[in-house]
């Protein structure tokens, strides 16, 4: 599974630079034949983050990553909706009305390592949470057990489920079921950083221009310089 931030031109650099700044991987050069793509990349490993230009509010969305010809389909039965055929990737929506995309899976993967910053203190992007209106929840979940077939992994807070990555992918899945008085009508996702420090994190993401929404249990609700919502979390970096 692959992580894109998607953004109008007016917020791309900044995008970028925060971004870039807050996993520690300078930006490449944009994909051949796709200038509105840029990978961000570590220093060992494969990239798994990219910034995407887009007409639209910012947003997150993922990409999984398979077989072209036949996970569309199989994704379709399980309640995904088909929209446009890109080149090399097909454009879904799950039940909840989250947009991500099917990529062929053409490379061999490696996680990459935490990054280690001034002070001691290690992090790294570990997880994409799925934002899901209540009604929607139950669903939602069900898709995506389905859909990467990803094991559960047990979490104290009933609000939230897990799903366990297979050993190659470098972001593990949160399914999140919102609250009523949140006010959404479809699903949405968000970045979570992971720490073995959560206040150097938060302290260091700060400094980059993010701003402190609220704290959690074992997590720190933020929003990046656009009002793009992420996390910064207890989740072990290494995993």
């Amino acid at each position: 599974m692959h992580a894109f931030v998607d953004v109008p031109t007016e917020h791309v650099g900044t995008t970028r630079a925060f971004w870039s700044a807050a996993v520690g991987w300078p930006p490449g050069k944009p994909w051949p034949g796709h200038p509105e793509f840029v990978s961000l990349i570590p220093r060992t490993g494969t990239s798994y983050l990219h910034v995407q230009t887009i007409d639209d509010m910012p947003r997150v969305h993922l990409d999984l990553l398979g077989d072209l010809d036949a996970d569309p389909a199989r994704l379709e039965r399980l309640g995904a909706v088909r929209a446009h055929r890109g080149d090399g990737w097909q454009v879904m929506t799950s039940p909840a009305g989250l947009p991500f995309c099917v990529c062929a899976e053409a490379w061999p993967h490696r996680r990459p390592g935490a990054a280690t910053w001034p002070g001691g203190h290690r992090s790294r992007l570990v997880q994409l949470c799925v934002d899901v209106p209540a009604p929607w929840y139950d669903a939602e979940l069900a898709f995506w057990r389905s859909a990467t077939g990803w094991a559960d992994e047990p979490v104290d807070a009933p609000e939230f489920a897990r799903l366990v990555h297979r050993a190659e992918s470098p972001l593990q899945l949160l399914v999140q079921r919102l609250g009523d008085d949140d006010g959404a009508t479809r699903a949405r996702a968000h970045l979570d950083l992971g720490t073995d420090d959560l206040a150097a994190e938060v302290a260091q993401v700060q400094a980059l221009g993010a701003r402190v929404l609220r704290p959690g249990h074992g997590f720190v609700a933020l929003q990046d310089p656009v009002g793009l919502p992420f996390c910064v979390t207890a989740n072990d970096p290494d995993r």
